[in-house]
């Protein structure tokens, strides 16, 4: 049974409306404000004193640091009587159209590739003002569910939700505690290796992956076959072989957030966000420049000819200019002797 039923007053001008849904930690209601109409409430279910309250409000402290569009607004945190005694709760924006969940069950093909590259672009601009704060903050859960899909006028908005494992990351090691939806969660963190900002561009990866395909990538056959590590060990599938409109930047772009290696990966949203900006207006050197880009890599770590993978690296940087921000620290290490 819900803590707070329709009709119970939270505040003098807040009204519960509906229970939305609940999970082990929380509830969330719809509720109705005098003056400002609808908004979601979240309700922690699981608190025994003052300070675990305020513990478990750090979710709203992060979410006050974070605001930009593509992230779900706050506009309160309180404590609230309950049957069961004081609960913590906060207050934040209603988004009508529900969540990724609902928009992929609209398409069961696969949504179509210009609503899904969109729907990616505003999650990576929302996720970069996260990751840019010092230490990055890593959400940890980014899920289709845990990514709210609703409208501006006529324009979707999607907007990232549920900060509830999010964390600061280590101020010296950049990384935090494994955490997460087990079908989102990059090779590292299933291997408890630590959770990065590339950890977070994985789970953006799988969300295009799922948008673009229906599939979930490294997916194999059976009902579990995506919540075992061992999916990990098959060749990863271009979303182009499911779905013939995806085009070959966008392959690329898609496989690159899904490499098994973090240090391959987009290092953290702005770098995504920057990338699928250029897909818009691609340069007639882009696809050159991205492969010797590859072809640096390879000499560096496959055949350990740090030389020449300098002069092609600077190569590729020279003809897109973009490929600085992914491979620039990379380049320096190279120089130093270190491959890594």
């Amino acid at each position: 049974m819900a803590l707070l039923s329709p009709g119970d007053r939270v505040t003098d001008t807040l009204v519960i409306d509906r229970l939305l849904g609940e999970g082990a930690f929380a509830e969330v209601h719809r509720v109705r404000h005098e003056y400002l109409g609808l908004q979601a409430l979240k309700l922690f279910k699981r608190v025994a004193s003052l300070e675990e309250t305020r513990a478990m409000l750090g979710e709203a402290q992060l979410l006050s640091e974070l605001g930009h569009p593509n992230i779900v607004r706050l506009f309160d945190a309180n404590t609230v009587q309950t049957e069961d005694g004081l609960r913590g709760f906060f207050t934040m924006e209603y988004v009508r159209g529900g969540s990724l969940d609902r928009l992929l069950a609209a398409h069961p093909s696969g949504v179509p590739v210009n609503i899904a590259v969109d729907v990616i672009e505003q999650i990576a601009g929302g996720l970069t003002v996260a990751h840019d704060q010092s230490p990055p903050i890593l959400h940890r859960d980014l899920t289709l569910a845990n990514v709210l899909y609703g409208y501006d006028d006529s324009r979707p908005r999607p907007r990232i939700s549920d900060f509830g494992l999010a964390k600061r990351a280590d101020p010296f090691t950049l990384l935090a505690s494994a955490q997460g939806t087990y079908a989102f969660m990059a090779p590292e963190v299933v291997q408890r290796q630590g959770y990065s900002c590339a950890s977070d561009v994985w789970s953006v990866g799988t969300i295009a992956y799922v948008l673009l395909t229906s599939h979930f990538p490294y997916e194999g056959q059976g009902p579990m076959a995506s919540f075992s590590a061992l999916r990990f060990n098959r060749p990863l599938q271009p979303p182009s072989m499911f779905n013939d409109q995806v085009d070959a930047q966008l392959d690329q772009i898609v496989l690159d957030m899904l490499d098994l290696e973090p240090k391959n990966r987009p290092a953290t949203a702005r770098v995504l966000a920057e990338e699928l900006r250029r897909r818009r207006t691609p340069p007639k050197e882009w696809s050159r420049a991205l492969r010797m880009a590859k072809e640096a890599l390879e000499l560096a770590e496959r055949y350990g000819d740090l030389e020449g993978a300098i002069t092609r690296m600077q190569q590729a940087m020279d003809l897109d200019s973009t490929l600085r921000a992914r491979y620039a620290s990379k380049l320096a290490l190279w120089r130093r002797g270190v491959i890594m």
